[in-house]
């Protein structure tokens, strides 16, 4: 279940497509709770996503910060513990500071992205390998701001088969993405029943998962639009995550 937490973050924070709208789709002291599952049946962990208000460098910012950790039998052989911090502007979301701190099964990362805008230049500290490294960027979001950036959308135009690309900074690296609308459902949830929308991310095929599309996301189709269901093929097995518990949201969660 190599990375299963990572993959649920990084999905999470690529399909939801963005637009900027007056009305905004989170605020600060937004929490999710998701509990995620290998196969369909055992419980393989927790991610949890959450929001708050702060100051960074002398400005309000927003918060971001995203965990992930196995449990129960399997944590006994893969134990992951992950977690990622972004501080971003309240306006326009744009990223200054990305932090990935990660540990799974012994695979390590402890990376500090600095976006300076005068420059065009991100600062990587890399504590693991105790090397800094400087890369130009133009308009890129990190993994961890893109979720809340992205979610500011109106959705009542999308179409089957729509596309949407997105550029996103991790790991020194400059990573473009593209998401597919799939359709509605009504989905039938812990909640209640509720409106969703669809999204497939292409993502490449090999070590991970099966085939380039392999990873299905099902958000809210309300104002919130907030992840409730994904599932993913990996190569051994499969992964789902559904929403186990929020508080905080901005706008009410309808369910029919």
């Amino acid at each position: 279940m190599k990375k299963n937490i990572l993959i649920f973050l990084l999905f999470v924070s690529t399909f939801s497509i963005s637009g900027q709208e007056k009305k905004s789709a989170f605020k600060s002291g937004e929490w999710l709770r998701y509990k995620m599952s290998y196969s369909g049946f055992l419980r393989a962990g927790t991610a949890i996503l959450e929001v708050d208000e702060t100051e960074y460098q002398g400005r309000k910012v927003l918060h971001a910060k995203g965990t992930g950790w196995t449990s129960g039998m399997i944590k006994w052989f893969f134990e992951v513990d992950d977690v990622y911090e972004s501080y971003f502007d309240k306006d326009n979301v744009k990223p200054y500071l990305f932090k990935r701190k990660i540990n799974e099964g012994g695979y390590k990362k402890h990376r500090i992205t600095s976006f300076n805008y005068q420059s065009q230049q991100a600062y990587i500290q890399d504590f693991t390998n105790q090397k800094d490294t400087s890369v130009a960027f133009t308009k890129v979001q990190d993994m961890m701001s893109s979720f809340y950036y992205l979610r500011n959308i109106e959705t009542k135009d999308f179409k089957k088969g729509d596309e949407v690309a997105l550029d996103m900074f991790l790991d020194a690296q400059v990573y473009p993405f593209k998401l597919r609308f799939l359709g509605r459902e009504v989905l039938r949830t812990k909640f209640g029943k509720v409106n969703t929308l669809i999204f497939r991310p292409l993502v490449q095929s090999g070590r991970i998962f099966k085939e380039e599309e392999s990873v299905t996301i099902w958000i809210t189709d309300d104002a919130n639009k907030i992840p409730i269901k994904m599932q993913a093929s990996l190569s051994v097995g499969s992964l789902r995550a559904e929403l186990e518990a929020y508080k905080g949201l901005a706008n009410s969660f309808e369910k029919i």
